[in-house]
């Protein structure tokens, strides 16, 4: 790589790399947009840092608190940045701005946020033939450890194992990571 190469090129080498190019959702996510705050690729997941995150109308502090989120580790979805302050999604489709500081690059998700009510398969290997290691509610939250682009290997209070993906929200579809 020459240290003339343009930034879009630097990124789009990092993310065919890492897999992120090959998510597959649509052809826009194939070549994501880069963020102008931080140089990261939108969208994006991270997760909350804070027990208590503030989100507003808009990026600054003088907009509104639409609503204050009070789960540490909560995975959302950041789809736009403004210098310090990134827009985020949660599970639920709420979007607004949060201070960039509040937010982490650790990985978690929601169980099937979704599906209320709905309890689904975590087992010991990456394979549907595996042994059942135990059945998790809709919206139980985990850290993300790696995910192979069909299955996720989750982890949480009293549990470890794999799911699949598509019982995920904090994972892009088919996005594989270490």
């Amino acid at each position: 790589m020459s240290c003339h190469a343009r930034p879009g090129d630097i990124w789009r080498r990092i993310l065919a790399v890492t897999g992120v190019a090959a998510m597959g959702i649509t052809h826009a996510a194939a070549q994501p947009t880069i963020g102008t705050a931080s140089g990261l690729p939108i969208p994006r997941f991270v997760s909350l840092k804070s027990d208590k995150v503030n989100l507003r109308q808009g990026p600054s502090r003088n907009h509104q608190i639409l609503f204050v989120y009070q789960r540490r580790g909560l995975p959302v979805e950041v789809t736009a940045e403004d210098e310090i302050w990134y827009r985020i999604r949660d599970s639920s489709g709420t979007q607004g701005w949060v201070l960039h500081s509040l937010l982490s690059g650790d990985r978690s998700a929601l169980v099937a946020p979704g599906d209320k009510g709905g309890v689904f398969n975590l087992h010991s290997e990456a394979s549907g033939h595996s042994a059942l290691v135990a059945r998790l509610q809709s919206e139980v939250m985990a850290k993300v450890k790696s995910c192979n682009g069909t299955w996720c290997h989750i982890i949480g209070t009293g549990f470890a194992g794999f799911i699949r993906q598509t019982h995920l929200w904090g994972v892009f579809p088919h996005e594989k990571f270490p």
